[in-house]
């Protein structure tokens, strides 16, 4: 039996853990509304859906801010490459329908 006082103790650290996802989901969602309106923006303009070297910048800085933050910055960057595959994924996306509304 766990003793209540742990018990109270990691319930408070659990409500915490559950408002910072949340906010996190909410973050992402946030981040993801604005790198569609990169996507839509690089198709009318007939851009690539990549930008390498924007890409190398976004993770030294955030490897840097891992760093500061005392987070691994391997895991910054793990998670960073996650983010920048599915945003690449949703440019691609909105340059073929953008392409397909052209014919």
């Amino acid at each position: 039996m766990i003793d209540p006082e742990i018990r109270q103790q990691l319930s408070l650290y659990r409500q915490s853990i559950d408002n910072l996802d949340a906010a996190l989901v909410h973050i992402l969602a946030e981040r993801f509304r604005c790198t569609k309106a990169v996507g839509h923006l690089k198709a009318v303009h007939d851009l690539p859906p990549a930008d390498p070297t924007r890409e190398e910048q976004q993770i030294s800085r955030l490897r840097a801010l891992a760093k500061n933050a005392d987070l691994d910055p391997d895991f910054a960057e793990t998670f960073l490459n996650f983010i920048i595959k599915e945003v690449i994924r949703h440019h691609e996306q909105i340059a073929a329908e953008h392409g397909g509304d052209d014919k």
